[in-house]
């Protein structure tokens, strides 16, 4: 079973509270939050699905860019001298 679920490009968590006896969870890859629920599969894909698309309608309305989850790009902590071959290989090449 996948703890995912997707839609319009955006990956959301799953988790149970068996206290609560609810399903819910997160957009995952960017910084709002943007979160859903639901008592079964088919109400917490539902909620999924509004909530990305109020977020999306919320963006468009509002003249924001959305948030675009996993753009190919990461920080990654190295050590300076790592870093300082990294950027001179780059630059030679006309990378960044």
């Amino acid at each position: 079973m996948s703890n995912y679920i997707n839609y319009r490009n955006y990956t959301g968590s799953i988790e149970f509270s068996e206290k609560d006896a609810v399903f819910h969870g997160k957009v995952i890859g960017i910084k709002s939050l943007i979160s859903f629920e639901g008592d079964s599969v088919k109400t917490l894909t539902e909620d999924f699905h509004n909530a990305v698309d109020e977020y999306l309608e919320f963006c468009e309305k509002n003249g924001q860019l959305p948030e675009r989850p996993f753009k190919g790009s990461f920080n990654v902590r190295i050590q300076p001298e790592l870093h300082r071959q990294a950027v001179l290989t780059a630059s030679a090449r006309g990378l960044s």
